[in-house]
């Protein structure tokens, strides 16, 4: 159970989130809503409100979704003049796939933005009101034999930069050496005044994380520690909170899309892929570290899910959002045995994914 709550917390915090970008432009569009659901499978509880939507939560915690009034998975040309025909004129405003092109990108793409929204409003409560460290990362110790020698970085070298990311604080270091996806690593340094950048070629080893987790981390063979001996925290404003808030959005993103690309080529770690029990494990493990690291968690979960969710991958947002630039460029929608089609391989995609993810899930269940 100290697995289960936080899982389903955070869980329903991410999913209603994003279903509710959608729920929100289609409303603001006028496209009627028949169900807003947290979960899938039998219903739990809900209610109807005033524009007959019906809110509920489902037996299965594992997604949500918003249907439209007369909602169809796909939608072709030769379709509309069966669907003016079917419905009265007050209710095809209601219907999504007769609002104009633009309107039906914004109703889709809601959820991935809501999920950035959410990510912003945490980042910046916590740069706000518990501060965001500013501690430089000095060398301290640097490994005989090691990559970081190899490559000429000395002891007292203020790190300043990794790959050309800039370096703002001690805890960056490592997130920035392990989440290249490349061989090689910059190294920007202060040296008397003097800045110098290293290449380096890290090793992978064997590790744990802060939880006690197997990870494979990579390490170049040093040890760091605050300039001075100071740890510097500083409670932002909040402009310079947001627009901090923002860059590590665009640093999470970035990464993953790297990750991503560095795995379809299979030069990534497939490994560190997980799904629902490996999220599970990790909110619960959070969770007792207290609320401002649940609630870190949250946000980063909630830019996974958004990114991912804008993938050009039929059934999830990017998907549609490519149907629409097809039928921006076409003048037209695609024909409904095309769109069926990528439907089938969107599916056939994930499905797999689910099972990879899956596996792995079964290799940590071992952890628990």
């Amino acid at each position: 159970m100290s697995y289960i709550i936080p899982f389903i917390i955070l869980i329903t915090i991410v999913v209603f989130i994003h279903e509710y970008g959608h729920y929100y432009f289609a409303k603001r569009y006028g496209v009627g809503v028949t169900d807003f659901s947290i979960g899938f499978g039998k219903e739990i509880f809900g209610f109807n409100d005033k524009s007959g939507t019906r809110w509920k939560f489902c037996i299965i915690p594992l997604g949500g979704y918003v249907k439209f009034f007369g909602d169809r998975n796909v939608f072709s040309q030769s379709e509309q003049e069966e669907i003016l025909k079917k419905y009265s004129k007050e209710d095809q405003t209601k219907l999504f796939t007769l609002k104009p092109l633009y309107q039906r990108a914004l109703i889709v793409a809601g959820g991935p933005i809501a999920n950035f929204i959410l990510a912003i409003i945490i980042f910046s409560f916590i740069y706000m009101f518990v501060g965001k460290d500013f501690t430089p990362p000095k060398i301290e110790e640097v490994q005989i034999g090691s990559p970081a020698e190899k490559a000429g970085l000395e002891k007292n070298d203020i790190i300043i930069s990794i790959n050309k990311n800039e370096v703002n604080s001690i805890m960056e270091v490592s997130t920035l050496i392990n989440s290249s996806p490349n061989k090689m690593i910059e190294v920007g340094v202060l040296r008397n005044q003097k800045e110098m950048i290293f290449t380096t070629y890290p090793k992978t080893i064997d590790s744990k994380d802060s939880f006690g987790n197997s990870i494979k981390k990579r390490v170049i063979g040093i040890k760091i520690t605050p300039v001075n001996n100071e740890f510097k925290r500083e409670k932002l404003g909040p402009t310079k909170a947001m627009y901090y808030s923002i860059k590590e959005i665009w640093f999470v993103s970035k990464t993953t899309i790297k990750f991503v690309g560095a795995l379809i080529i299979g030069q990534g770690d497939t490994s560190q892929l997980g799904g629902p029990v490996k999220i599970a494990k990790i909110s619960g493990q959070v969770a007792e570290f207290g609320l401002i690291a649940f609630l870190s968690t949250v946000a980063y979960i909630s830019i996974s899910l958004g990114l991912i969710n804008l993938f050009p991958i039929p059934l999830l947002d990017g998907g549609h959002l490519m149907f629409f630039l097809f039928e921006k460029i076409l003048g037209r929608p695609l024909k409904q045995k095309t769109q069926e089609g990528f439907f089938r391989i969107g599916l056939f995609l994930l499905i797999s994914l689910m099972v990879f993810t899956t596996f792995n899930d079964i290799k940590d269940w071992a952890a628990f």
